[in-house]
């Protein structure tokens, strides 16, 4: 883009804007089973999106210059901590800053003689990694059981050394929505002196609704004795704008140790509760008047829709020949696999079909499969859902595993990628019909995923580190 001579009208822009927009995924109505959280009450969004303008300049950098943002982030949180077992927290972007910042603190708190590490189930989330990479902190994997895909507490102690500075455990991990046994986890950590963080990132501001609703929930939150911190997001089940979580610490000392200050310097002096520095207070906004909109009526209601509509769904599947729902989930994420269809192309055809289902790689002997997030409207359209999958999945059951030319995996997996340069290696992805160029508005993935999850872990993400620079090239 090159700037225009003169400026543009509003109403010019938010066509452009429409323009841009036409290949996106739609973020209503329950199409999409990832990535967005629907409640189906347009009135609740407005409401949000009103307060998030309303915050949009406001600057947190100084609270001390915008007392609003004290006041607000002090009512979310306080209502978080009131619903999750206390504590004192902070607002952050989204789960991986309240794990990066959880990490830190636990880092910071407990100072090793070698290079401090953290035991995370191979079910834990990606942000961990990525806080280890960004940190220096060691990952032990933690494999999980095969059947209930859950970490036991035998296997996370049997990965504490004298360098761990933190144990981990999910509320429910993503991948199968399954809660590993926080209690029996939290107490071998506290055994041990290592701080427990629970990651309730998408489990957080649901599981308590849920178990009002009269789901099995068992505890997980800072009530649980040994469980020094946990994460929980506002954008997921809390139905807020994205930007918005919230990491609440057992002990204010340990929130101290997430934050971060400099004076050493000859500007103003620095103090960030985050790891950003200057931000709009529109999240924040966003999220207090989603709360507010909402209320614990609200929020109820739509923990039972959510209820039924993953125990329908669960069922429904099972109904559906050649597919089989993965482990027992305890909240609303529902992960379902086959040995009879490839699950990559049964999500190309449900996607083909206006769905949006999202594929997940195999990993540590858990086989490929099909994610699903059931959010507050799923209850209305679970019946069309259902119908989708039946359909997609008789569509790839007679067209077949993806095709692979043959000899691709081995290429791939033997490739020097230093070598290539974006232009090279997008024309590679071309000639296997991958177009990375965005020309293509919704293409089919199949054949991406196929070869994904042919490599392992660290060359799948050397592969995907390309994908996304030559898609922004």
């Amino acid at each position: 883009m090159s700037l225009p001579d003169k400026g543009r009208s509003t109403s010019e822009l938010l066509a452009e804007i429409a323009r841009l927009r036409q290949d996106d995924l739609p973020v209503r109505g329950g199409k999409v089973t990832a990535y967005v959280y629907d409640t189906g009450r347009p009135e609740v969004h407005e409401a949000a999106a009103g307060a998030y303008f309303e915050m949009l300049e406001v600057n947190t950098l100084d609270p001390t210059a915008f007392p609003s943002v004290v006041e607000m982030e002090k009512q979310v949180v306080g209502a978080v901590a009131d619903l999750l077992g206390g504590g004192s927290g902070i607002f952050t972007s989204g789960g991986t800053e309240s794990i990066m910042l959880a990490v830190k603190a636990a880092r910071d708190a407990r100072p090793t003689a070698g290079r401090p590490r953290m035991a995370v189930p191979v079910t834990a989330h990606p942000a961990f990694h990525k806080a280890a990479h960004y940190l220096g902190v060691v990952v032990d994997a933690v494999a999980v059981d095969p059947v209930t895909y859950r970490a036991s507490a035998e296997d996370v102690e049997a990965a504490v050394t004298d360098d761990t500075v933190l144990v981990v455990a999910s509320a429910p991990s993503y991948p199968q929505g399954v809660i590993d046994p926080v209690a029996e986890i939290a107490a071998l950590a506290a055994a041990r002196g290592v701080p427990c963080h629970v990651d309730a990132c998408v489990g957080g501001w649901l599981l308590p609704w849920l178990r009002e609703a009269g789901a099995d929930v068992p505890p997980f939150d800072l009530s649980v004795p040994g469980v020094t911190s946990l994460s929980c997001d506002l954008h997921k089940f809390g139905y807020a704008p994205k930007g918005a979580s919230v990491v609440l610490f057992a002990d204010p000392a340990m929130r101290r140790r997430a934050y971060f200050a400099s004076a050493s310097w000859p500007g103003y002096t620095v103090i960030n509760a985050t790891v950003q520095s200057s931000k709009s207070a529109g999240p924040l906004g966003g999220a207090w008047a989603t709360f507010q909109a909402l209320g614990r009526e609200g929020y109820l209601e739509l923990g039972r829709n959510t209820l039924a509509a993953a125990r329908a769904l669960r069922e429904g599947i099972a109904k559906i020949p050649g597919l089989r729902v993965l482990g027992d989930p305890d909240s609303a994420l529902v992960a379902f696999g086959s040995d009879e269809v490839d699950v990559f192309v049964l999500s190309d055809e449900a996607r083909r079909r206006g769905w949006f289902l999202q594929p997940q790689l195999s990993y540590a002997g858990i086989p490929a499969n099909i994610h699903v997030t059931v959010t507050g409207v799923t209850l209305h359209g679970v019946e069309a859902m259902l119908a989708v999958i039946a359909e997609a999945a008789d569509a790839a059951r007679e067209r077949g595993p993806a095709r692979l030319p043959e000899g691709l995996v081995e290429l791939i997996a033997d490739l020097d990628l230093d070598a290539l340069d974006d232009a090279a290696f997008g024309e590679l992805a071309a000639s296997v019909g991958v177009d990375l160029t965005g020309g293509s508005g919704q293409p089919e993935m199949a054949v991406v995923n196929a070869v994904l999850d042919a490599l392992p872990g660290d060359r799948r993400e050397a592969i995907l580190i390309r994908f996304l620079s030559v898609i922004y090239s």
